[in-house]
């Protein structure tokens, strides 16, 4: 027997009330008008609950488009406190919610992004709560104020205390993942303590480094240009005639918006494209040669919205560094071709020094200085050897004895390179390639050993001329160091200090490098003491107030801001 079929309209309401009923216990007010300020309170809290339990049954969705990021901690904090209100009281902002408010709007003076921590969002409540007194009266505007204060807050003590990059291999900072405590615990001693700045200031590193660099954003901001430009990618591919001519309109679009040629649709020729390009070398201090390049390119795409984000990124890499750095140590900036030895958190002396090329780039690591060898050899990488020896002596088997390098087999003995059949090799060869000891050696008079996977090290040169260079990205991957009798001499003698105080031998002193020196002896020295080494890519810094910016040699800033930073 057929059933008889339920009428539409009793099927739709049933539809209904199973929706209602579905969703009933996440269901907030739009708006909750509470018309004596006495009963703001009470009625706020009875919000915040509905709120959270809300959002956590939509992924931390508090409305369209906004979320609670940081939700467990919120919640937590709140169940603690019967759900009170945090940032106001009776229709009335609280002080501490003066000073958060303030420190969101100013965000960027710590290396941070307003709208990380809900800015527009909360000038709008806040204008309203402010300007309006009916709008005073809606509880819910009030709650949705708490509950983004309160998340903007925590975000911001993330941010702060372990930054935005994830950990990496040379990660150093234990804290890099905190748990819920920590947080509920740093908020509960802002309002014990009655204390904001402070008690933010302390999650932040110890170093030096960083605070100078934070000094510097101030000024940075007072003359940032905020404009967003053209990005000109670069470089092209040659021989390609369309992405040759994509990358000139590009470039002359970029130019166009620093005043320096007209933007057409015609391209522009050789001659004023060449005019162009001076103009904007001129104003910028770069050498005005009319032509463009890497160089070119750089300063064109460094703009001060890049130029901030990178200042975050730097920020963030001085997280990742130990709470307290070692006593002594060799600190490394790659993109700023230097080398410091630092003790007591000043820095004793300071080196120039050459790294690797972009295609070769010198790994960042940390590591310990653990021996030292004077008239060297060098034993050529297998990197090398196939990529620019191998093709070399297929063509011309005595090309290794023309550049000065010689040919042995396992047991060290030197094998003629005539006897080789080198066209059967690609990958690699059954022999060492190597540079005996000398003046002539690549690796100079002197290098520096540390353990590390990429047989890599410090060392002097034998091309000592390229230090007069800005930029110095030239090696196949180790650090060539100019000043390296002050890094030889100071290893020396803080060896003999520490010795001396244990009452141990000293087996050699600064006195004995020089003598070896001199004597062209190669002698292998153990570093009783050994010292921390750092190898680091920080593209920024600051100094008397002001920020240096260094080019972003390896496009390791870029790749960070586009995984991150992308639409700040």
């Amino acid at each position: 027997m057929q059933q008889p079929r339920l009428p539409y309209q009793y099927f739709t309401v049933v539809v209904i009330v199973l929706f209602l009923l579905s969703c009933g216990g996440n269901a907030t007010k739009k708006k909750d008008v509470v018309a004596d300020p006495r009963a703001m309170d009470k009625s706020i809290a009875e919000n915040i609950g509905s709120f959270l339990k809300a959002a956590s049954g939509n992924a931390g969705k508090l409305e369209d488009s906004v979320y609670l990021q940081m939700l467990n901690v919120v919640s937590e904090f709140y169940q603690d406190r019967d759900d009170q209100p945090i940032w106001s009281s009776s229709e009335k902002w609280q002080p501490l919610a003066d000073s958060l408010y303030r420190f969101i709007e100013q965000a960027e003076l710590q290396g941070l992004f307003p709208e990380d921590y809900h800015f527009s969002k909360l000038k709008l409540l806040k204008d309203k709560l402010d300007a309006d007194s009916l709008s005073r009266m809606d509880a819910v505007l009030w709650t949705k104020a708490d509950l983004l204060l309160t998340d903007g807050l925590v975000q911001a003590i993330k941010d702060l205390k372990v930054g935005r990059l994830k950990r990496d291999s040379i990660s150093l900072n234990k804290d890099s993942v905190l748990k819920d405590g920590f947080y509920t615990a740093t908020l509960k001693s802002i309002f014990e303590k009655k204390q904001f700045s402070a008690i933010l200031d302390a999650l932040q590193p110890e170093q030096k480094g960083y605070w100078e660099l934070k000094k510097g954003i101030r000024s940075f901001l007072d003359s940032m240009d905020r404009r967003t430009f053209t990005h000109v990618r670069y470089p092209y591919k040659k021989g390609d005639a369309k992405d040759s001519t994509f990358f000139i309109k590009l470039l002359q679009k970029r130019l166009a918006e620093n005043n320096c040629i007209g933007f057409t649709e015609k391209l522009p020729d050789s001659a004023q494209l060449s005019a162009a390009i001076k103009k904007y070398q001129e104003k910028k201090g770069l050498t005005a040669d009319g032509k463009y390049g890497r160089i070119l390119v750089n300063a064109l795409n460094n703009n001060d919205v890049e130029r901030f984000k990178r200042i975050a990124i730097t920020l963030d890499r001085y997280k990742q560094l130990p709470a307290k750095m070692p006593e002594k140590y060799v600190w490394v900036n790659l993109p700023g071709y230097y080398l410091w030895m630092v003790q007591s958190d000043t820095v004793v002396f300071e080196s120039k020094v050459i790294c690797g090329k972009p295609e070769t780039r010198t790994p960042l690591l940390n590591a310990e200085i653990s021996d030292m060898v004077t008239y060297p050899t060098w034993t050529v990488p297998t990197s090398i050897i196939v990529k620019q020896y191998l093709p070399k002596l297929k063509k011309n088997p005595n090309y290794l004895k023309k550049i000065g390098l010689m040919l042995l087999d396992r047991n060290g003995d030197e094998v003629d390179p005539n006897t080789v059949s080198w066209e059967k090799y690609s990958r690699g060869i059954p022999y060492k390639v190597m540079q005996g000891s000398g003046d002539d050696n690549s690796l100079g008079v002197i290098k520096f050993n540390f353990n590390n996977k990429y047989a890599v090290y410090l060392h002097d040169t034998n091309q000592r001329y390229l230090f007069k260079n800005s930029s110095r990205a030239f090696s196949h991957g180790c650090v060539r160091v100019q000043e390296w009798q002050k890094l030889a001499y100071y290893i020396a003698n803080n060896d003999s200090v520490m010795l001396s105080q244990k009452k141990e031998s000293v087996k050699y002193t600064s006195d004995s490098i020089k003598n070896w020196i001199a004597k062209k002896d190669r002698r292998r020295i153990d570093v009783r003491n050994r010292i921390p080494l750092f190898i680091r890519y920080f593209s920024c810094e600051g100094k008397d107030g002001k920020i240096k910016f260094y080019d972003d040699i390896y496009g390791e800033d870029k790749l960070l801001m586009e995984k991150y930073f992308a639409k700040k």
